[in-house]
C-alpha cells in the first residue's frame, strides 16, 4: 500500500472546494483531483440569507482551488424547486467574484444521507448534527463529482 504525502497534497494545485448551499448555512468540503477524495471542511452561516462572502473568500485564498463544485437541488422529476434559482445565483456569484470554474451536480438526498451517516451510523448528537451536517453533505457532493469525472 502506497502512502500519500499530505504535504504534497497541500503543495499541489488540484484542489476543489465543494458547496452545499442553503439559505441559513453553507457546507464546504475540500478535495484534490489527484486523490479524488473529499473531506468536510467548514459550515458557514449566512447573514440574513446572504452568503458570507468574506469567509468564502478566505477559504478560497487559503486552499487556492482550481474549481468549485456546487450541489443543485431539483424535484424528483428533474424540474426546479423553490431553492434551485437561488443555487444557480450562488453559482454565478461564485464565478463572478472569484473567477473560478463552477461545476454543478445534482445533490439529491445528500443532506438526508449526511444526517443518516452522522446520526444513525456515527451516533452524533442532534446539536452537533446541526453544526456539521452541511459540511458532510458538501463532502458527499464533491465526492460524487469526483466519482463522475474520474
Amino acid at each position: 500500500m502506497v502512502k500519500t504525502d499530505p504535504l504534497r497534497a497541500l503543495l499541489s494545485n488540484d484542489a476543489y472546494l465543494g458547496f452545499d448551499f442553503g439559505s441559513k448555512k453553507i457546507g464546504v468540503a475540500v478535495g484534490y483531483s489527484g486523490t479524488a477524495i473529499a473531506s468536510p471542511l467548514q459550515t458557514i452561516r449566512s447573514i440574513n440569507q446572504v452568503p458570507d462572502w468574506v469567509v468564502i473568500g478566505k477559504l478560497i485564498a487559503e486552499w487556492r482551488p482550481i474549481g468549485l463544485v456546487v450541489g443543485i437541488s431539483k424535484q424528483a422529476d428533474g424540474s426546479d424547486n423553490i431553492v434551485t434559482a437561488r443555487m444557480h445565483k450562488f453559482c454565478r456569484q461564485l464565478n463572478g467574484r472569484f473567477q473560478l470554474p463552477v461545476h454543478q451536480i445534482d445533490e439529491a438526498l445528500t443532506t438526508f444521507a449526511a444526517k443518516q451517516l452522522l446520526f444513525d451510523d456515527l451516533q452524533v448528537s442532534a446539536a452537533k448534527l446541526w453544526a456539521v451536517q452541511d459540511q458532510v453533505a458538501a463532502q458527499l457532493i464533491l465526492q460524487s463529482w469526483f466519482n463522475q469525472t474520474s
